[in-house]
C-alpha cells in the first residue's frame, strides 16, 4: 500500500496528478477504522520498546497546506502512546532570537533524543515553501536550503534517527470546505484565520512549491510519503501505517536484565 505513496528519490511527487481522495490500496472506511485501532495498539507496544531500548529514535515530519489535518493526525495516530516516549513540536513563525541563527538551529534543538518519537507539526520545510511563496527571502537563499536539508537529515539518520516525512495532500475544494467549517462550527472557530481565504486562493502556488521541495529532498535516508488527506480516516490510517512499518523494521528490543 505504501508503494503508491512514497516519492522515489530523484522523481517528481506529481501532486497535481494525485487524487487527494484516492484509496491508494487501503481498505474501505469501516475496515480502515478497525485497522487503525490495531495499528495504534501496536504503535504503543513498539514505542515502549523503543523507549526502553534507548538507542535509536524516530522523527515524523507532518507537512501540508493549511487545514490538511496535521493536528487531527497527531491526535488520532498517537492516541495510545505513552506521553513520556514522544514529543510534539509545532513550528510557528520564527522569533527574533530564532531569526538571529541559521534556519535549522531551532529545528535541530527539537529533534528526538534516543528512545523517543518526535513529531513535527510543520518543520524546516516552512523555510523553503512558505518563505518562497511569500517572498520572505531571496530565491538564491531559500533554494540552496534544499541541499542543507538533505545534509541535515543525513546527519540525523547517521546518528540513529529514522526520518519519515508525510505530506498531507488536501484538495482546494476540501480545504475551502474546512475553512468554512471554522466559521460555522463553534468548536472549530478558534482555528479561524482571516488569511484563510487568501491561502485557499494561492493553493496552486503553495502546491507547486511543495512539489518542488518534495522532489528535491525525498531521499533513501529520509523519504517523503504523499498521503491523500481529503478523507480524515484514510489520512490517519496511512500515516499510522508509515510509522508502524518503520518501527517494525527497526524492531526495538527490551534490554537484557543487568
Amino acid at each position: 500500500m505504501l508503494d503508491s505513496l512514497i516519492v522515489t528519490p530523484g522523481s517528481s511527487p506529481d501532486l497535481r496528478g494525485r487524487d487527494p481522495r484516492d484509496m491508494s490500496g487501503f481498505p474501505g472506511k469501516d475496515e480502515g477504522k478497525a485497522r487503525l485501532v490495531e495499528l495504534t495498539a501496536e504503535l504503543s507496544s513498539l514505542q515502549e520498546r523503543l523507549y526502553a531500548e534507548g538507542k535509536r529514535s524516530v522523527l515524523l515530519v507532518l507537512q501540508g497546506l493549511d487545514a490538511s489535518g496535521k493536528d487531527g493526525t497527531i491526535r488520532h495516530v498517537f492516541t495510545g502512546v505513552n506521553p513520556q516516549g514522544c514529543h510534539v513540536t509545532s513550528f510557528k513563525a520564527p522569533t527574533p532570537n530564532e531569526l538571529a541563527h541559521d534556519f535549522l538551529w531551532r529545528v535541530h534543538a527539537e529533534c528526538p533524543s534516543r528512545g523517543m518519537i518526535g513529531i513535527f507539526n510543520r518543520s524546516h520545510y516552512e523555510d523553503v515553501v512558505t518563505v518562497g511563496v511569500l517572498g520572505l527571502a531571496p530565491q538564491e537563499v531559500w533554494r540552496r536550503r534544499h541541499g542543507r536539508i538533505i545534509e541535515f537529515e543525513r546527519l540525523l539518520a547517521d546518528e540513529g534517527t529514522t526520518v519519515l516525512k508525510c505530506f498531507l495532500h488536501v484538495s482546494p475544494e476540501e480545504q475551502r470546505r474546512r475553512f468554512e467549517e471554522r466559521v460555522s462550527d463553534p468548536t472549530k472557530r478558534w482555528k479561524y484565520n482571516p488569511g484563510d481565504e487568501e491561502t485557499n486562493r494561492r493553493y496552486d502556488e503553495f502546491t507547486a512549491a511543495y512539489e518542488d521541495a518534495i522532489g528535491a529532498t525525498s531521499t533513501e535516508h529520509a523519504p517523503w510519503y504523499v498521503v491523500p488527506a481529503d478523507r480524515n480516516w484514510l489520512r490517519n490510517l496511512a500515516v499510522a501505517t508509515v510509522l508502524v512499518e518503520a518501527l517494525r523494521r527497526l524492531d526495538p528490543r527490551f534490554p537484557e536484565a543487568r
